[in-house]
């Protein structure tokens, strides 16, 4: 028998379509855990993979994070057999004088962060959690509590976590100086952009983190706050605007924009979609509310994101530490338990109750200001055009954030040697080398702006090249415009969608003056230099690169670039192989005229280079 790797998901199989439905998947994600539970309760390790953070972090992360599922699960009245479990662990972890104790908490301590899920426990479940509990057990978890919070958190979304731990505290009667929490929630609206955006922290960090973060623990705060109803309105305003803009980073299918750090949380990018419902906010209809909701847990249900043992990776569409942060430990992906907030709803709730409704894609070219993005919309994938957002503290920053385009469907690359310029993949990007070993893409921004749907950056790999890029929606097709500026002849190699290889290579290449594609049974990628100047290449990229297919094809455009100043034009697509692919494949848009994206950023470009570059705050 050949093993399957997409049947160890715990969500394959699962039609996802009622709540029942998704209160089996909860259990199912949380089962393959319990082995991994320490005698005292305390801890779960799952392998020896390591994290910055000190082991026993670790652990507590691994015993933690199940309960942004678990918890929404009991409240709702759903059964879980393991209270008692939780209960001694909560007890021995907080136990000085225990082996299991998790360790005394410092400043911006990766603790911070999992006793948030805590917190949120004991607001919930105080009858399971806290009650039972003996009177020294007690004050051990409460003043395990109260020391974590008399530090300062990190200045982003781990505010919030005081704030939870709070919320948990107050329902259980204990007693703590609530200046702290109204201190840290002025400071969050401090990152509040507008129009329903906010940035994560003290740059302008535009991700994931927003609605799995941001917008996630406002929504449980307006909820469960109680007398502070002037910003719980103030939590359901900003969160009803930004579910406007927040599902065009959804396709029709239920995939999300791979874009940005922290993707190993997989399905809790949806959990923005669970937190509206149980902050019984209908920002949109209802329907669609749950349409996305419940495409987006299936779009993970075919995907091998688990281990043979049913443990969820890190990783992506498949398990990777290549593309893991540094603070990514094997517990990490529970985090996408955050998902299964909705459980806490009865089931005569709206939310359950609605028929599903299609995503409202847009057929035109969708701006989005705040992130620098330009959203298109094509089957089975959304598409973003992105100014790029500098994030030097990340694992594969420029890969994350600084590419020109983004997509749900194929996902992006990192490169894993930057030392093997003609090995790269480039998806997304334009590499340049001036030894044909080493490279540089973009890292960063000099300046960005966005005048309609279009967007430009000045950006320099090395401090004496210059490169404008000008970015242009034609759906399928994206258009890229390069203007270099360089003191020496470089090389450039740049690419287009990654899309999976085939086994036995029965993928079908072209590689042609001016164009390269890659056609698989399932889809097409092609990239064409409109201006006729470079060779195609159909570069196999390295194995376990790509976030979504371990193993992808990537068109690219190759050539020399003179010293002086050379202008570039690109056209590249992607789509399911079908007739809207043949069609689009013989029809590349034309070339733009280069002066009049100049004249319209002169007379209507809107300076956004404060999102993009963060030393302006």
């Amino acid at each position: 028998m050949i093993y399957d790797p997409v049947s160890a998901n715990p969500l394959s199989g699962n039609p996802l379509k009622t709540r029942a439905d998704v209160e089996k998947a909860l259990h199912d994600l949380f089962n393959p855990l319990l082995p991994f539970f320490s005698e005292g309760g305390a801890r779960v390790r799952l392998d020896g993979a390591a994290a910055h953070f000190d082991r026993a972090a670790a652990d507590l992360e691994g015993f933690a994070r199940p309960l942004w599922g678990l918890t929404p699960l009991a409240a709702g009245g759903g059964t879980f057999d393991h209270w008692a479990l939780y209960r001694q662990g909560l007890a021995n972890g907080t136990d000085p004088e225990h082996p299991e104790y998790w360790g005394q908490v410092n400043s911006t301590d990766q603790r911070m962060v999992e006793l948030a899920a805590i917190g949120f426990t004991m607001r919930l479940l105080p009858h399971l959690v806290w009650e039972p509990l003996s009177e020294k057990s007690k004050r051990n978890l409460a003043a395990y509590l109260k020391h974590a919070r008399s530090f300062d958190y990190a200045d982003n979304n781990w505010k919030f976590f005081r704030i939870l731990v709070d919320l948990g505290l107050e329902e259980c009667g204990v007693e703590f100086d609530r200046s702290l929490t109204e201190k840290y929630l002025e400071e969050l609206d401090g990152f509040y952009l507008g129009d329903g955006w906010y940035r994560d922290g003290n740059v302008r960090r535009i991700d994931h983190y927003i609605p799995f973060a941001m917008h996630f623990y406002g929504l449980i705060y307006a909820k469960l706050a109680r007398g502070d109803e002037k910003r719980v309105a103030a939590y359901k305003e900003r969160a009803a605007l930004f579910a406007r803009d927040i599902r065009h980073w959804f396709d029709e299918d239920g995939g999300t924009l791979a874009f940005g750090r922290s993707l190993t949380y997989r399905f809790a990018c949806g959990g923005i979609w669970g937190a509206l419902a149980f902050a019984d906010l209908e920002a949109l209809p209802w329907g669609e509310i749950k349409g996305q909701f419940m495409r987006h847990l299936r779009w993970w249900a075919d995907k091998p994101i688990a281990h043979g043992n049913g443990v969820l990776s890190v990783g992506y569409g498949y398990p990777s530490l290549m593309m893991a942060e540094n603070y990514n430990s094997a517990g990490s992906p529970y985090w996408a338990l955050k998902a299964f907030l909705p459980l806490a709803l009865p089931d005569d709730h709206p939310f359950w109750t609605a028929e599903e409704a299609p995503a409202a894609t847009d057929a035109a070219p969708v701006p989005l200001k705040h992130p620098g993005m330009v959203m298109m919309h094509m089957p089975g994938n959304v598409v973003a055009l992105s100014s790029g957002q500098q994030n030097y503290q990340m694992r594969w920053g420029a890969e994350k954030y600084a590419k020109f385009v983004y997509s749900s469907r194929y996902g992006f690359s990192i490169e894993n040697d930057e030392r093997g310029y003609n090995l790269a993949a480039f998806d997304g990007v334009i590499g340049f080398s001036d030894d044909g070993r080493h490279y540089r893409v973009r890292e960063s921004n000099e300046t960005a702006r966005i005048a309609g749907d279009v967007l430009h950056g000045v950006w320099k790999p090395w401090a004496d090249v210059t490169v404008e890029t000008w970015l242009l929606p034609a759906n399928p097709w994206h258009i890229r415009v390069h203007r270099i500026t360089t003191p020496r002849v470089l090389h450039a190699t740049e690419g287009g969608f990654a899309i999976a290889r085939a086994d036995m290579n029965a993928d079908r290449c072209v590689e042609a003056k001016g164009e390269a594609s890659a056609r698989s049974v399932t889809d097409i990628s092609v990239i064409v230099d409109l201006t006729g100047q470079r060779d195609g290449r159909a570069q196999k990229a390295q194995p376990n690169t790509n976030l979504i297919v371990s193993k992808t094809i990537v068109p690219q455009l190759r050539g020399e670039i003179p010293a002086g100043t050379t202008v570039l034009m690109t056209a590249a697509m992607a789509l399911p192989w079908g007739a809207d692919a043949e069609a689009a494949f013989g029809r590349p848009p034309a070339a733009p005229d280069l002066s009049a994206l100049e004249a319209l950023f002169a007379r209507e470009g809107v300076d956004v280079s404060a999102i993009l570059v963060p030393e302006r705050f």
